[in-house]
């Protein structure tokens, strides 16, 4: 936990400069494909993300050392062939995971959120689900247990995989000439996004193209077929907590009203898109027909709106990084209860960039809530150990972002 934080505080800054390089590149280039509120929506995803997986909520249904303890039949030096194996290992293991979200209805509520925005940049890579709670990746490294490669190395190697999967969420890199024979390239990746049926459920892979091809999922992007990016149900919304829980309370709704006994529990495992007969008479939805001529989710945010949203990812990083770099010294149960803040530090600001006009409320609860804190420890997690000032500095700051918050929501639409 307290390792995995001390990544997180290298690897946030270089993401958000590099986000924000792209940004200036296609400025420059007159082909801008990094809309401000989508931007900041797709860092503060970023943010939930890493905030669960520092906090370790999560449930291993079967572990990767007990795989190990029970079905390896070699045992491995170390050596660069072993790190080699467990990269082609996680990529295959990636590969099958990455297909089963796609393919089942229950499984994509935990990776929707990633395919949600309707542009395609580096930004949209932070897209990731806090409802990864249950994990069965494991299942699919049965080839790395079986030959003996230690819980230790798969460790290092990891999040190395991971990290890697960053750079090709990119419209600014075209073809990779022998390159799109090997890695998985910035073109197949746009492909892996798009919307058009031609694309729909194609190119899964990682690292490495190769299982695409293996597997019959692969698709060339084609020049006379431009990737349309988003999904077919548009979430309509900049809050990722929101992204996160809307296709599982589609899925809900669904299971509930329908009339069929059986339609209330194959629907968690049916073929994403499922739908029971009786439900798309009653409840149609908005689901896209035309992937061509559809028009973007935007909120027609002003200037001070955009700075606003701004100021408040900023403070939320800030925040995010004070729990990162002193897991030990905030300890448990504040870790939980400093989570707890983050989450609807998100939830406010991002719902006051949808322009609800109760985002308000929830401002006004975050700053209860980070008001309470300082009141009752007369400190803001052990911060005044560093700077004596800043749990009145931070007082301050909750009392001006209520009033701020409150005086955009008055120009808000809903």
């Amino acid at each position: 936990m307290e390792t995995y934080g001390k990544i997180l505080l290298i690897a946030m800054p270089i993401f958000l400069l590099l986000v924000l390089f792209e940004k200036f590149y296609g400025w420059r280039k007159g082909k801008d494909t990094v809309r401000n509120m989508d931007m900041i929506s797709s860092m503060s995803s970023g943010v939930t993300n890493v905030t669960k997986d520092v906090l370790g909520l999560s449930f291993i249904l079967i572990s990767y050392p007990w795989l190990l303890d029970h079905l390896a039949l070699l045992t491995l030096e170390s050596t660069f062939l072993l790190y080699l194996i467990a990269f082609i290992a996680l990529d295959f293991a990636g590969y099958w995971m990455h297909r089963i979200q796609h393919r089942n209805n229950f499984f994509w509520n935990a990776h929707i959120i990633h395919h949600s925005s309707e542009e395609f940049n580096l930004a949209c890579a932070l897209r990731q689900s806090v409802l990864g709670i249950v994990k069965i990746f494991a299942i699919f490294l049965l080839p790395a247990a079986i030959l003996g490669v230690p819980e230790e190395v798969i460790a290092v190697v990891a999040p190395l995989h991971l990290f890697a999967q960053f750079w090709y969420h990119t419209q600014h890199i075209r073809k990779m000439g022998f390159l799109e024979k090997i890695l998985v390239t910035p073109s197949h990746h746009r492909v892996h996004h798009a919307i058009n049926p031609e694309y729909i459920d194609k190119n899964f892979s990682q690292i490495l193209i190769i299982w695409d091809k293996l597997f019959g999922t692969f698709q060339e992007e084609m020049p006379d077929k431009p990737p349309v990016y988003g999904i077919t149900v548009p979430v309509r919304t900049w809050n990722p907590i929101k992204i996160n829980f809307q296709h599982l309370y589609l899925l809900g709704k669904d299971a509930w009203h329908t009339e069929r006994w059986k339609d209330k529990f194959r629907i968690w495992m049916m073929p994403t898109g499922w739908r029971p007969a009786d439900m798309t008479q009653k409840f149609p939805g908005n689901k896209i027909g035309d992937v061509y001529n559809f028009e973007k989710y935007d909120t027609k945010s002003g200037f001070a709106e955009s700075v606003w949203a701004w100021i408040q990812l900023l403070m939320v990083l800030l925040f995010v990084s004070y729990l990162f770099a002193n897991i030990a010294l905030i300890g448990s149960p504040g870790i939980f209860l400093y989570g707890a803040f983050i989450f609807v530090s998100v939830y406010a600001f991002t719902d006051l960039m949808d322009r609800h006009r109760f985002a308000f409320v929830w401002e006004l609860m975050r700053a209860i809530f980070g008001l309470a804190i300082i009141y009752y420890t007369g400190d803001w997690f052990a911060i005044s150990t560093y700077y004596s000032p800043a749990p009145l500095m931070l007082a301050v700051y909750f009392v001006v972002s209520v009033v701020v918050s409150g005086i955009l929501s008055k120009n808000s639409k809903s």
